[in-house]
């Protein structure tokens, strides 16, 4: 009936309304696997401001800090495709400026609310959504067959929506074609929208005209973790190449059991409704042997964990090195894989959630370590857009799946992108103990397990200003990175003595190791590398006072890094050209910049990257005899570096702090800073 739909456009209308913004999540309550409210509202949270490492654990925690902040703002919250109304209370805002829209197939009578149920549409109104997603062009071309589409629709949005779709992927066919087909009583869509038993009836007529292959695959797509897929996930299932799971999903949309969900840079994404996926799980059950099932599922699983780690090492974002293929069933052509993967980027973003579901599917059977290896290839795409909630959620679980087993391999990787994400989160004792239990695990194994992990130990320690640590496992992970000929990690670890010697003012040492480090990530075509190598080229040439070369290196950085799609890290070349900027005279553009980076840390949770940018606007507040306001920032960056425990850089902090005090005529405090930093120095 277009709920979903509905919902948006109210939400739209409403927007003046609801200043502070709106809150939109897809319950997902008629799917196998329902949103539950815990991870709801975490994302909620976030979307507030609350950084992703403050968000509360346990859910009543979650709904009282969700409530309060919610309580002085004007917020509208859409909860799409709710199942009931325990899925969505703890989710209604109780500010008394707040509104809340709920869609749903039921009534949900216990909720205090009023209720909207949604009508077919007119005639004009069905054909003014065609004209929307066909062009007056095409539509006024063919009135008649336009006219007939709506009518023989039922005048119902979705079923007039799959029609449009179905010719907007479709430019070659006449709209008659179309209309044609719905005319048969057999396939109408509008018989989707009656009751369960109708539908069910209607989906048996439809499913019992089909040819023998096409039935078999309604019922493979049914065993689908989700409804929402790509053509190459029913390629697996059925063990064909692509162009033929294209021909069987073409057959399929033309009887309305698989929709067109969208279509986007990797292709077609189509939908099979969830009624449709209860039919096609029932003949499953009755009609496909389990020995069957389970073959089909594990080629699926294959086919996601080869084309996943193909896409991670293709954008060479992640130092591990370690690679999936023995762990592959089943694969794609190399043409049908390179179709696919003609951007990376792009197939990553578009399946991650199919992704997930595949490996939170496959660890409830017992392919354990194809599970566990999917979930570790993930790894790159979690970090690149910052998804820290599905990064931890699932390697925790497959980590615990892959210990149960025995699976010291699997727990080795899945430890080892623990370690790294807990990095990224400021939560450095359990990065530590990621780190050494993947070492712990990794004993007797070949040095490519254990260089990605010993060098994000001696991150960690860096990170600490624990330097004869860090220094004597970056120099470890170097020798095991060139016995693993793993290049990614070698650059990592030499760039990381690099910053070692520049954090202690040997600062040509540090250019000679990042110029090391830029020529070897340039033959490699290690792209992260090399923007961290110019990122830090620029922390370098600021440390000597070259300001343009240090702000041209910055800005090399931000570019390769955004041209990744990795926000975070961009952000940590925009922060310090922030910085610079202000020292070259350009205070408002630098201060921009860093009042951006901030917010953006704040986004990611990144308490490093907070107290980095308060450190750089406080000597930007300094630069322009703004004391006051330096000392705000200086004190808020002091209190992150206490907190994360680095005491390099706290107290580089306490420096500008006791300058902040001086400029403001606090002497006794400005000495008290100065004394502190020399004591932190010392020891």
């Amino acid at each position: 009936m277009g709920k979903t739909a509905f919902a948006v456009r109210t939400g739209y209308r409403l927007a003046s309304r609801f200043p502070d913004g709106q809150l939109h999540a897809d319950l997902r309550g008629f799917g196998d696997e329902p949103a539950d409210p815990f991870t709801v509202l975490g994302a909620f949270l976030r979307a507030l401001g609350v950084r992703g490492g403050t968000v509360p654990a346990e859910l009543t925690g979650r709904i009282h800090l969700y409530r309060s902040l919610l309580a002085g703002r004007q917020v509208l919250v859409v909860l799409d495709n709710a199942a009931g109304a325990q899925q969505v209370r703890d989710l209604l805002p109780s500010g008394a400026r707040c509104a809340a829209v709920v869609t749903s197939r039921t009534t949900m009578a216990e909720l205090g609310c009023r209720r909207l149920p949604l009508d077919v549409l007119d005639s004009a109104t069905g054909l003014t959504l065609l004209r929307e997603m066909l062009g007056p062009d095409r539509t006024d071309a063919e009135p008649d067959s336009a006219r007939s589409i709506v009518e023989t629709c039922g005048g119902l949005p979705l079923a007039v929506w799959v029609a449009g779709a179905r010719l907007a992927a479709r430019p070659h066919w006449p709209l008659a074609h179309v209309a044609r087909a719905l005319a048969d009583e057999e396939r109408k869509l509008d018989e989707l929208a009656v009751g369960h038993i109708a539908v069910r009836a209607s989906l048996k007529l439809t499913y019992q005209g089909m040819a023998a292959p096409t039935q078999h695959a309604l019922r493979m797509l049914a065993l689908l973790p989700g409804p929402n897929f790509a053509a190459w996930a029913l390629a697996a299932l059925l063990d064909v190449d692509l162009s033929e799971a294209e021909a069987v999903l073409d057959d399929l949309v033309e009887v309305h059991l698989v929709q067109i969900g969208s279509i986007g840079a990797t292709g077609i994404r189509y939908q099979l409704h969830d009624l449709v996926r209860l039919f096609g799980r029932e003949r499953a059950d009755r009609d496909v042997h389990h020995q069957d099932r389970t073959a089909a599922l594990t080629r699926l699983l294959g086919a996601s964990l080869h084309l996943a780690d193909l896409a991670a090492d293709t954008l060479s974002v992640d130092f591990q090195g370690i690679s999936q293929t023995e762990l592959v069933s089943w694969r794609l052509s190399p043409a049908d894989t390179g179709h696919l993967l003609a951007d990376p980027l792009a197939w990553f973003t578009d399946e991650r959630q199919f992704l997930i579901e595949v490996a939170e599917q496959a660890l409830e059977g017992t392919e354990a370590a194809p599970a566990a290896g999917l979930a570790a290839a993930l790894t790159t795409l979690f970090q690149v857009g910052g998804h820290f909630d599905d990064w931890e959620r699932l390697q925790n679980r497959a980590l615990k799946a892959a210990l149960s087993s025995g699976d010291r391999y699997s727990a080795a990787k899945l430890h080892r992108c623990l370690g790294e994400l807990t990095t990224i989160l400021d939560r450095y004792p359990e990065a530590l103990n990621h780190f050494e239990q993947s070492l712990l695990l990794a004993e007797g194994q070949g040095p490519t397990y254990r260089a990605g992990a010993t060098a994000g130990l001696a991150y960690v320690h860096r990170l600490l200003g624990q330097y004869s640590s860090a220094v004597l496992h970056f120099e470890k992970a170097a020798e095991l990175a060139r016995q693993a000929g793993n290049v990614n990690c070698l650059v990592y670890a030499t760039n990381g003595l690099g910053v070692i010697d520049l954090e202690q003012g040997r600062v040509e040492a540090a250019v000679e190791r990042f110029t090391e480090c830029l020529r070897a990530s340039r033959v490699a075509g290690y792209r992260p590398g090399e923007a961290q190598a110019l990122r830090c080229l620029g922390q370098s040439h600021r440390a000597l006072g070259a300001y343009p070369a240090a702000a041209d290196a910055y800005r090399q950085a931000v570019a390769i890094s955004t041209d990744l799609g990795d926000r975070l890290t961009a952000t940590h070349a925009a922060c310090w050209l922030g910085d610079v900027l202000v020292r070259q005279g350009e205070h408002r553009k630098g201060r921009r910049l860093l009042a951006q980076s901030l917010w953006r840390y704040r986004e990611f949770g990144n308490l490093w990257g907070e107290a980095a940018t308060l450190y750089a606007l406080a000597e930007a507040q300094l630069a322009a005899s703004r004391p006051a306001l330096a000392l705000r920032r200086a004190e808020a960056a002091v209190r992150l570096w206490r907190q994360i425990g680095s005491h390099t850089w706290l107290a580089v902090a306490l420096d500008t702090l006791a300058t902040a005090h001086t400029q403001a005529g606090d002497h006794p405090a400005a000495t008290r800073a100065r004394d502190e930093a020399a004591e932190l120095r010392r020891t």
